[in-house]
């Protein structure tokens, strides 16, 4: 966390802008950078979520965890309150950093220059597995076998399945932010923008790796309490992109974006199941789901512009 002093928003003589998103990223660490941006705009200050975002990331904000954690680094522990959910964000991810850094130690440390590749294989071929049978389905055993290892060969770089399964999610769904975000940049336009990160989507679990189609088509499976908390962090960051996306639309007032957030997930990731090569390609399948949505949530919009209209008049 920077040393910046703390200022009130409303003290707008004594602050810049910078001061104010980064009191935000302290005061409310769970709001998102659309969020932010949005609270601020209530103040006065205008400043958009990518602008959010770039002062995040000079000062390493740029993720909840990361500002929970300048948050507890900055005061003394017997003085943070946090909330149960903030706790949760900050387990989820000193685990999933403890998890990395193992990894990476067993790599630096494994005199086989294919450590990293056998690890690779490991999660490929768990994903395999995790496609056709299931997470329930599916054990350390079947993976060691799957790719000719012994099961405490797997164990090596894995302590556990789950926390094979967590690695995998990791790597899936930072693969999937990378292409999705990527995609976005080409466009202004927030309908277009939104079918552009569809098409990645859709692109990603109907051709991508196994990787890619299991951590993008099961993006709402249903685990324990316990793995769900350890998957959260990385779906949470996956849905972000999308839940930006949704946030820059020219909606009705009072739509639930959240539902049209899940709505739209739900859809894209149905379609792995149904689509068969040759047909529809996924730009076009793409389009007509935007087409689609925007048409109802558009006419909604303007009914009820109408409405308003016809009441002063």
């Amino acid at each position: 966390m920077s040393n910046r002093r703390i200022v009130k928003i409303r003290d707008r003589s004594n602050a810049d802008l910078e001061d104010v998103v980064l009191q935000y990223a302290s005061m409310h660490p769970e709001f998102g950078q659309a969020r932010v941006a949005r609270e601020l705009k209530k103040t006065g200050y205008f400043i958009s979520a990518s602008g959010v975002r770039y002062i995040w990331k000079r000062h390493e904000l740029e993720t909840t965890y990361k500002r929970l954690k300048a948050i507890e680094k900055s005061r003394k522990r017997g003085a943070i309150n946090f909330t149960a959910e903030q706790q949760a964000v900050l387990e989820r991810g000193d685990s999933s950093l403890k998890l990395t850094r193992k990894l990476k130690r067993d790599s630096r440390g494994d005199n086989e220059a294919g450590s990293v590749q056998r690890i690779d294989q490991i999660l490929n071929a768990a994903a395999e597995l995790f496609s056709l049978r299931g997470y329930d389905g599916t054990s350390i055993r079947d993976i060691a076998r799957q790719v000719g290892l012994l099961p405490g060969s797997v164990y090596h770089y894995f302590p556990s399945k789950e926390d094979l399964f967590v690695s995998l999610n990791h790597t899936g769904f930072s693969n999937l932010i990378e292409k999705v975000e990527q995609a976005v940049k080409g466009s202004s336009d927030p309908w277009q923008r939104l079918e552009l990160a569809c098409v990645a989507h859709i692109e990603l679990i109907i051709a991508g790796d196994g990787i890619d189609r299991v951590t993008g088509s099961t993006l709402f499976s249903y685990h324990e309490q316990r793995l769900l908390r350890r998957l959260k962090g990385d779906r949470d960051r996956y849905e972000g992109i999308f839940a930006r996306l949704v946030a820059e639309l020219y909606l009705a007032p009072g739509a639930d974006r959240s539902l049209f957030r899940m709505f739209l997930l739900g859809v894209l990731n149905w379609t792995r199941v149904w689509y068969r090569p040759g047909k529809r390609t996924p730009k076009e399948i793409a389009r007509e789901i935007v087409a689609t949505l925007r048409g109802q949530y558009a006419a909604r919009a303007d009914n009820q512009k109408g409405r308003r209209t016809s009441a002063v008049a």
